[in-house]
């Protein structure tokens, strides 16, 4: 997006909308309807298979397939994504990460199969995959093989895709687990330094060209509803940005050290409990990356208002999008130079915010960067205390949440009026049809190219060369998703990351309430003649574990001896640890839309282990229809996030273990 010269008119930033489900055709579909509202790029959300690099017909997909994004399992559903879609003329982001590679690989084959030239392609892969280990959890592979590919791809499209951002270093998630402004930016720009000193230590791109690398990377960050400070923390990155690029890598143009970002805001802040107050926090938020025009967004693409209650409509969407539009070509926001330069009270707010981000910078760096304080747990047990204290205190009322834990009485809305639809479901024949689709696909391609690609993959794995150019041989001979990540997970192994719970802290928790419920799950204990035990599980792909980490902690603080493994685990899996560590409940937390495949796996699981009697609680975005349909399958209770006061859930689960021990 070209810069204006200071006495021109602001050009608007790139508008999209966060967007992808069921199946490329339904995808595509969605894209051009979209387009043709006046959306100016795309913004790809992958299912959740796709993004850990698994197939429609992997155990672990099972429940997950085209629920929170497209499946794209190879290059012929690449073709359908982008049908009737010219690919030299988008500007297409894609939310992938530890499959990064891969999908931009079939990204550009399919261009190039449009007659696109690979130059003059455009976008930007997210491709981030710190923020996986320490807040939403689509990694695969350890942190060093991890930081290899992103390195190999940063190389590679320098060189062959020059308008490309391999990389956009994602903020977004670390504010969604907890992190303050000062956390946000800091660990953000220590995975902007570790990603650049690899590119520069690989001696894949001259030093004359590095500046080049620099001006490629760019950023996606949260806005929340605190739209002052949100706005000087974009000052702040803006600042330290341009103060690393020149001082610890030497970019001279001041072109290549410019700040480019891009922005959703705040989904996991939207509110189930009167909903229709999330359209004034979007469009607050969005204030908050356009307001300043020297640190302002050049990507926006905004939540629709009923995120926080399921899958939003076209029409949902179609109303985020005007929310943008109204802003950049009704207002006057766009004819002025920046409003705040010379403001003490920003410039304050600003040096605040930068302070402190330098610190924690500097003690990131001193453990030896931003891949050992993942491997040591630091970055994430630091956010999973700063979520815990921010809950505190929500529930303690110091932090007001409107319709929340504050005016909470409220008329019927009319948006959810009965036969209103608000949300989009997915029908469950989608996975059975991708299942079918890709068992075709596999008997109708080449297997003997297909091996071969694999096997040339794998041997480069183990060298020093750059992948690129071997994984795009695998996207064109019809390698599949899981086979790609298969193949790199023999050679580079997998990782579960440290969850940060036992490191975890949290301040004021010593209130009555607590310490009532600590001595009645105490008391409990003593009856039952042993203590209270809990797992906490996450099954399927769903990987955003701040609730899950939050309720481990808050357990923890109650009393509970708290098992909890992680994310990414199978029904059975689960089952086989609450009867190893014979546990009095079990908790499972699922944002993704699963529940109904995964929830009733585990309780049937556990009454064929010979363990009905463990009580199966869930917590998650889950529709009353389908919470109905749970407590018939036999869970004992169902949270979602209306239920914000962790203290009262805990005192429910023991109410729920005495009931099944038949206590008073």
């Amino acid at each position: 997006m070209p810069y204006p010269a200071d006495r021109e008119r602001d050009r608007p930033w790139v508008m999209r909308t966060y967007a992808g489900h069921s199946s490329a055709a339904a995808s595509n579909a969605l894209y051009r309807r979209n387009l043709s509202k006046g959306q100016t790029g795309l913004s790809v959300a992958f299912d959740l298979p796709t993004q850990t690099g698994y197939d429609p017909d992997d155990e672990l997909a099972k429940g997950e397939v085209g629920k929170v994004g497209v499946p794209i399992s190879h290059i012929g559903d690449m073709r359908q994504l982008f049908d009737q879609i010219p690919l030299a003329e988008a500007n297409t982001s894609m939310t992938i990460n530890a499959t990064a590679m891969w999908l931009l690989a079939m990204y550009v084959t399919v261009a190039e199969e449009q007659g696109a030239d690979p130059s003059a392609l455009a976008g930007t892969t997210q491709n981030d995959i710190i923020k996986e280990y320490l807040s939403r959890g689509t990694y695969v592979f350890p942190p060093g093989p991890s930081l290899r590919l992103i390195t190999d791809m940063v190389a590679w499209t320098v060189t062959n895709v020059p308008k490309w951002n391999p990389i956009n270093i994602c903020s977004y998630h670390l504010q969604e687990v907890g992190a303050t402004p000062a956390q946000e930016v800091a660990y953000a720009m220590c995975t902007a330094i570790a990603v650049l000193d690899s590119v520069r230590d690989s001696g894949q791109v001259p030093q004359e060209k590095f500046g080049e690398v620099v001006a490629r990377i760019s950023f996606f960050v949260n806005a929340g509803v605190r739209f002052i400070e949100e706005m000087c923390k974009m000052r702040a990155f803006s600042q330290l940005w341009d103060e690393i690029t020149l001082e610890r890598y030497g970019v001279e143009n001041p072109k290549h050290r410019r700040f480019r970002y891009g922005v959703q805001v705040n989904s996991l802040g939207l509110t189930e409990a009167q909903p229709e107050n999330n359209v004034q926090r979007i469009v607050l938020e969005m204030l908050a990356v356009s307001l300043s025009r020297n640190a302002r967004a050049r990507a926006i693409q905004l939540p629709a208002w009923n995120e926080a209650l399921g899958l939003p409509r076209p029409w949902d969407q179609q109303w985020a999008l005007r929310m943008q539009q109204v802003l950049a070509y009704e207002t006057d926001l766009l004819e002025y130079a920046d409003i705040f330069d010379g403001s003490p009270v920003i410039e304050a707010k600003v040096n605040e915010i930068l302070a402190g981000a330098r610190e924690e910078i500097d003690r990131v760096q001193a453990m030896g960067g931003a891949v050992a304080a993942v491997e040591s747990g630091y970055m994430k047990s630091n956010l999973v205390s700063s979520l815990a204290d921010r809950r505190r205190r929500v529930e303690a009322g110091e932090d007001i949440v409107v319709g929340v834990n504050k005016f909470d009485t409220t008329e019927p809305s009319p948006l959810q009026a009965e036969g209103a639809n608000a949300i989009e479901t997915i029908d469950p024949i989608v996975e059975l049809h991708a299942v079918e689709a890709i068992q075709q696909w596999r008997a109708s391609r080449d297997n003997a190219a297909v091996e071969a690609s694999l096997d040339a993959l794998r041997e480069a794995a183990k060298t020093d060369q750059n992948l690129v150019e071997v994984t795009l041989a695998c996207a064109r001979a019809g390698v599949t998703t899981g086979e790609w990540s298969q193949a790199l997970r023999e050679t580079f192994g997998e990782y579960r990351a440290p969850t940060g719970v036992s490191g975890a802290s949290a301040s004021g928790e010593a209130g009555s309430e607590i310490a009532r419920v600590r001595d009645r799950v105490r008391s409990t204990g003593e009856e039952l003649g042993e203590r209270l035990r809990m797992l906490v599980g996450k099954p399927g792909l769903d990987g955003h574990s701040n609730g899950a980490e939050q309720v481990a902690v808050r357990a923890r603080d109650v009393g509970f001896e708290v098992v909890y493994q992680g994310i990414r685990l199978t029904p059975s899996q689960i089952v086989a640890a609450a009867v190893q560590e014979d546990v009095h409940v079990v908790g499972l937390s699922i944002l993704s839309g699963s529940h109904l495949e995964v929830v009733p796996a585990v309780v049937d699981g556990l009454r064929a282990a010979g363990a009905g009697d463990i009580p199966v609680i869930v917590g998650g975005i889950i529709p009353p229809d389908d919470a109905a349909k749970l407590r018939e399958r036999g869970v004992a209770r169902v949270f979602t996030p209306k239920d914000y006061e962790l203290t009262e859930i805990m005192d429910e689960i023991v109410t729920v273990i005495r009931e099944v021990r038949s206590l008073p």
